[in-house]
């Protein structure tokens, strides 16, 4: 007997575009809790002749499977139907409305321009202009559309349903899907979370794939380390340092740890590299606490911050605020030794622990950090290569929050989040801070007047008597500051010009009519009392050779003709002695690239 041989049915096309948005890496987890009818198989539902779909409370999607149309097209119309529950329009809009249709589907649309699922048809088409409205939530998309006269192209035959008549695109407030949990309670699905949740993992997925692919493994290393393991924990369960921590690569070998007196971790920023000494056999928790905190040193940017202080005090500095904040966080273990957490000290800046340290130089004998006895912040020369890193390690680590918060991956500590915010904000020119500096010690003089010298429009009211304004003579002689510049070889002509010409702009705008100018060397130059035009003009600069500038600063405060309380500014590259002393309010204003070789709380403004 021949058997008879039927021919498999060939899908149609709707019956393909569902199936590849089954199969979709991010819709695919969404589809899963749908339940899509066509129109062919349903009784009760009632499409217009022109509607592709519409949706029926928050899980079911009637498509009118007559429609003679591509499985591309049907792959980007049901995609569409399907993004509109995705970013939870039915459970955050009113429905039925035809604004909501419209919010809706153009927040759907601005995705669907990102995953590109099939094509849509030509009518459902939109400007640029118009898609990025999409971005905006929906809460605040519908009410743009409430108080903007919509676009004459966003009409009802622009949605799927093709009419703003009933039955919408969103048809109805139909119950919600369950589904029973092993206990017998009903859970509900909310599709945004789940396509919020795929989106997250299909990122880690990327982050995972894209460090694999740059980060061959060194030799010898073990990726089942505690080390290894904890930095992959961390990449997947805390945004905020994932994608900082993929640009680093572990170093676990115990003869570069030796020759670098390493006893727990260090981290190098020039070559991007993180070192553990593997004889310390860390636990996992201790291992997610380390990474955290070397990784924190980077994108925090503790190295540039450092201007000129005593690298081993600011290091112990910053490691106190880095482990308050692992440990409120919950962040791993802290390893058995070579902690610096002090409660006492919680809530202060780096900044302000320096200078208590600084203040009592006998804690530094007593004082270790995870590197031991030296600092474990490596690399700290200044290049183009080291900026450029430092640059991405800030938004990485900004990036790394805003991720975090949108997620709701849970709390952080206000001062670490205050610290993120501040770094990515562009800093305060330095002319903006002299300026200011000048402006607190000479506010403008209050005019005052004088019926001893007449006004000008004297003559056309005789009648009247009208007062001049004038200026105190003993105010101008007081309104004065003293200006050294270091004239030394090292300082270029055009950074001292750009020095001085700050210097003019800013005093003559708080009207100072002089200053009393030093230049200094290896010996001071004292040129009196100049004044702010003669400055701006043409000054000549004396003395190229070596820096010392204590001689200068001595000689103004020593001089009978200089105001007791005037403040002096000193203009360097920091090429000078190591110990200076000034009984006079100063500040320093350091040429580019310079840093002061000593401590002082005075301000200091860094030319650029």
């Amino acid at each position: 007997m021949s058997k008879s041989r039927h021919k498999p049915r060939q899908p149609k096309p709707h019956e393909v575009a569902l199936q590849q948005l089954r199969e979709h890496y991010l819709l695919g987890a969404v589809v899963a809790n749908l339940r899509f009818h066509p129109i062919a198989g349903s009784q009760h539902a009632v499409l217009p002749a022109r509607a592709y779909c519409q949706i029926q409370g928050e899980a079911t999607i009637i498509y009118n499977d007559a429609m003679p149309l591509s499985a591309p097209v049907w792959l980007g119309i049901l995609s569409l139907a399907t993004l509109v529950l995705a970013v939870g329009g039915p459970r955050r809009l009113p429905v039925p409305a035809p604004l909501s249709d419209l919010a809706a589907q153009l927040a759907a649309l601005h995705w669907w321009h990102t995953l590109k699922l099939g094509e849509l048809p030509e009518h459902c088409a939109l400007p640029l202009e118009l898609v990025q409205w999409g971005r905006l939530p929906l809460d605040e998309l519908a009410a743009r559309l409430r108080a903007e006269p919509p676009h004459p192209l966003l009409d009802g035959n622009w949605t799927l349903t093709r009419s703003f008549q009933v039955p919408l695109m969103i048809a109805g407030a139909a119950p919600r899907v369950h589904q029973w949990s092993r206990v017998g309670v009903h859970q509900v699905i909310d599709h945004e979370a789940v396509f919020v949740q795929a989106v997250v993992d299909n990122a880690k997925r990327a982050l995972q794939v894209q460090y694999e692919a740059h980060h061959v493994p060194r030799e010898g290393s073990d990726p089942q380390s505690a080390a290894a393991c904890a930095k992959r924990w961390l990449i997947d369960h805390y945004p905020l340092l994932g994608a900082l921590l993929t640009q680093f690569e572990l170093v676990e070998d115990l003869e570069v740890c030796r020759r670098m007196d390493i006893a727990i971790a260090a981290i190098h920023m020039g070559t991007g590299e993180i070192y553990i000494n593997p004889a310390r056999h860390l636990s996992l928790e201790q291992a997610k606490f380390v990474i955290a905190h070397e990784v924190l040193h980077a994108g925090l940017c503790h190295n540039s911050r450092r201007h000129g202080r005593d690298p081993f005090l600011w290091n112990v500095a910053c490691d106190f605020v880095i482990n308050d904040w692992l440990v409120e966080m919950a962040v791993g273990v802290p390893p058995g030794d070579g902690l610096l957490f002090d409660e006492a000290l919680r809530g202060w800046s780096a900044e302000d622990i320096y200078l208590r340290l600084a203040a009592d130089l006998r804690l530094k004998r007593r004082l270790k950090t995870f590197r031991g006895t030296d600092v474990d912040l490596l690399g700290d020369t200044p290049s183009k290569f080291f900026t450029d890193r430092e640059e991405f390690c800030r938004r990485a680590l900004l990036q790394g929050l805003d991720y975090h918060e949108a997620t709701g991956r849970g709390t952080l500590p206000d001062g670490l989040v205050e610290a993120i915010r501040t770094l990515h904000q562009p800093p305060i020119p330095w002319q903006a801070k002299l300026a200011e500096w000048i402006r607190e010690r000479f506010p403008l003089p209050e005019r005052r007047r004088s019926y001893a010298r007449p006004s000008r429009r004297q003559s056309v009211t005789p009648e009247i008597p009208r007062p001049r304004f004038v200026e105190p003579e003993d105010d101008r002689a007081t309104r004065t500051f003293g200006v050294i510049i270091d004239t030394s070889g090292s300082m270029a002509r055009d950074e001292l010009g750009k020095a001085l010409g700050a210097v003019v702009s800013y005093a003559q705008a708080q009207a100072v009519q002089q200053v009393r100018l030093v230049y200094c060397d290896a010996t001071p130059y004292d040129e009196g009392f100049v004044t702010i035009d003669s400055l701006a003009t043409r000054v000549s600069v004396r003395g190229r050779g070596g820096t010392v500038l204590q001689p200068a600063v001595t000689l103004l405060e020593t001089r009978r003709d200089f105001p007791k309380d005037g403040p002096i500014l000193i203009i360097t590259d920091g090429l000078c002695e190591d110990q200076l002393s000034v009984t006079h309010d100063h500040a320093y204003l350091v040429s580019p690239g310079g840093h002061l070789p000593f401590t002082t709380h005075k301000p200091v403004f860094y030319m650029v």
